[in-house]
């Protein structure tokens, strides 16, 4: 039996820096594969889509609570470091370095960051996001502007924010030369694209499609905070998304209709619908016509856990 490769973890961003640039000295290329950990089959696609790219491959695992506000579900979000390591080792051929820094922001007042115990402070507090506590010195943040305005971009106005700064700041520890996501997140993608075209990143970013349970629901490390009967219910989502996608092959073009069918099918199994929205592939803007390549966006509550899934339509 072949041995399971142990990547070596790297906790300080400069101790990341010194051993990216070793390796690319080498003359070795470096695949990224950004995640918030609490692993799943999708992520680990990434991993194996990576191996296809670059020399080496590095894992992120950072919780990032810069696209948390107080009011989310950072002090929740699951985390199992030992566990994502032995998923990692599962991978045939593995990967070279796991970055798993406690903390990536600045602070002024300490330096542990912001500690699942405190955050319950934060309530009430006039803070926009959970890094934003009074005493912390972060005060520089990436925005796409355009991009981020809709869909995720309504309902967590920090989100996007908070994402396209800790990739930035990623890239600029980690110097790779390929970045991998998953469509699932197909807004978040695309922003991070037109974010390293309009800030001269020298990085390749590529995109892996979206991976999915036996049942059709998409991977997600907030599916186990799902209950049974939850599960069942969110299963509208995909199966109204993929329905939508028929009709719209079967001929036909009114995305009111086929917005009506996915909005239907989850509010009767019980879910929240947050929005449902088909937009344009590459400019995100909302269309009332399929007349080019659309994907079908869809955000909804199912119980205390939001879910987000998309499928793209080219009629």
């Amino acid at each position: 039996m072949e041995a399971r490769k142990r990547p070596e973890i790297i906790t300080d961003k400069g101790q990341m820096r010194n051993w990216s640039r070793a390796m690319r000295s080498q003359g070795q290329t470096i695949a990224l594969v950004p995640t918030m950990g609490y692993l799943h089959e999708g992520h680990l696609s990434l991993v194996k889509q990576a191996q296809n790219h670059g020399n080496l491959v590095v894992v992120s695992i950072y919780v990032n609570p810069g696209q948390f506000s107080p009011s989310e579900d950072l002090s929740t979000y699951p985390s199992d470091f030992n566990g994502d390591l032995c998923k990692l080792m599962s991978v045939p051929g593995g990967v070279d370095a796991v970055f798993n820094p406690h903390n990536l922001y600045d602070y002024e007042n300490e330096d542990s960051g912001v500690s699942r115990e405190n955050l319950k402070n934060l309530e009430g507090k006039k803070v926009v996001s959970c890094v934003e506590e009074k005493g912390m010195g972060h005060e520089t943040w990436v925005r796409v502007e355009r991009l981020e305005n809709g869909m995720c971009g309504k309902s967590r106005p920090v989100f996007f924010r908070g994402v396209a700064t800790i990739v930035t700041k990623l890239f600029n520890i980690v110097e790779p030369d390929f970045a991998l996501f998953g469509k699932k997140d197909y807004q978040q993608w695309r922003i991070i694209q037109r974010m390293v075209r309009d800030l001269d990143f020298s990085i390749k970013i590529i995109a892996s499609e979206i991976m999915r349970d036996s049942d059709g629901l998409a991977m997600s490390s907030r599916n186990v905070h799902l209950s049974a009967e939850e599960r069942e219910k969110a299963l509208s989502i995909n199966k109204s998304l993929f329905k939508a996608k028929s009709c719209a092959e079967d001929g036909q073009v009114n995305c009111s209709v086929l917005r009506d069918v996915v909005i239907q099918a989850i509010t009767e199994a019980g879910g929240k619908i947050d929005y449902a929205e088909i937009v344009d592939q590459e400019s995100l803007e909302p269309v009332d016509e399929l007349k080019s390549p659309v994907v079908f966006c869809v955000a909804a509550w199912f119980g205390k856990v939001r879910l987000i899934d998309n499928v793209e339509i080219s009629t």
